[in-house]
């Protein structure tokens, strides 16, 4: 069945090679990452040391046009011991920020934000074995598994874990997912804290462009998530964007691997500074996403939130002035995408 599944894609994808931006497929996602729920050190304390995002937050977003919260929250929180049951308390707080974001119309990315550790251990060692990732994930799986709008990213930008290490934890979390009756979508990250721009990159464990093509979905309801920055080092950490014109050959790169392999793709970060270089390259970038519709799903710009740092450069939490510049160019891209696509039906 899979492999029927996909080889119809793959023909879509060839009958609507020629298709211009205009006539492409309308994308799922268009939002934004709500950071505040990850913050912090340790367990912490809720109000303190982090927070899940206000009503007021949400709802200047949607009535952007945005239709997805990425919300980023840490596992350890969520299962303070491995093999344990969630916590109850934070399993609510979790919970009410999805309730908070589906009153405003729009769909909730999950987003263990771990980077592939916990508790400073890399999933596939002895102190957190692939297993117990995929008993995390059954676990919050059930708790929203006949929610559809509502979308499993497996993980956060895994890094220094080889790609064949972390293919066998994710395809143990999904068939996890999958085995307590979620259909959801899931979002499958590569590691080398899955860049684009180094999708294809050889390395110890092999490059995520071929060893990721063994994900394994028994649903085959999934995508693989995407990050991309603009500056020196594709890090997102500095205001020039050295790298604009590479981001966006980048992601240009991906799509053509995606459709090259029947496959779906999301940018799941991405974010940039308010200079006139910046600007261009998100455009740039949102305009290679926008005009392959029948393979990227969408995306959500890293980030805002109501503790996000006013001079973070990054930063689209509204000022007391007003909208910040890189909110025009993201509103542009909503505008000229058309409406949304059904793409959380599994």
């Amino acid at each position: 069945m899979r492999n029927t599944v996909r080889n119809a894609l793959a023909a879509l994808l060839l009958a609507t090679a020629g298709s211009t931006a205009a006539e492409a497929a309308a994308l799922c996602f268009r939002g934004v990452n709500l950071a505040g729920a990850e913050y912090g050190e340790g367990i912490g304390t809720y109000g303190k040391d982090y927070i899940y995002p206000s009503e007021k937050t949400v709802a200047y977003f949607a009535a952007k046009g945005m239709d997805t919260i990425r919300l980023p929250f840490k596992w350890e929180r969520l299962q303070p011991q491995l093999g344990a049951r969630l916590d109850g308390a934070e399993l609510q707080r979790l919970k009410e920020a999805v309730a908070l974001i589906r009153r405003h119309g729009m769909r909730i990315v999950l987003d263990p934000h771990n980077y592939a550790y916990y508790g400073g251990q890399q999933i596939g060692s002895r102190e957190v074995p692939s297993f117990a990732f995929a008993e995390f994930w059954a676990r919050l799986a059930v708790e929203f598994s006949a929610e559809k709008d509502v979308v499993f990213g497996l993980m956060n930008e895994p890094h220094d874990i080889a790609a064949s290490v972390w293919l066998a934890a994710a395809n143990e979390a999904i068939r996890s997912i999958r085995a307590v009756g979620a259909n959801n979508l899931v979002l499958v990250p590569g590691t080398a804290w899955t860049g684009a721009h180094s999708w294809a990159a050889d390395r110890p464990g092999g490059a995520n462009a071929t060893v990721m093509l063994g994900i394994e979905d028994p649903a085959d309801n999934y995508a693989y998530e995407f990050h991309q920055y603009l500056d020196s080092d594709y890090s997102g950490t500095h205001t020039a964007c050295d790298n604009a014109q590479n981001a966006a050959a980048a992601l240009t790169q991906v799509t053509e691997w995606l459709k090259a392999n029947g496959r779906r793709g999301f940018l799941g970060e991405f974010g940039a500074a308010a200079n006139s270089q910046c600007l261009g390259g998100l455009k740039k970038m949102l305009d290679v996403v926008s005009a392959d519709g029948d393979v990227w799903l969408g995306w959500t710009y890293w980030a805002a939130g109501d503790w996000w740092p006013a001079d973070e450069p990054m930063n689209v939490q509204p000022t007391a002035d007003g909208d910040r510049a890189q909110l025009h160019v993201l509103t542009k891209a909503i505008r000229a995408s058309g409406g949304t696509a059904a793409c959380t039906d599994g």
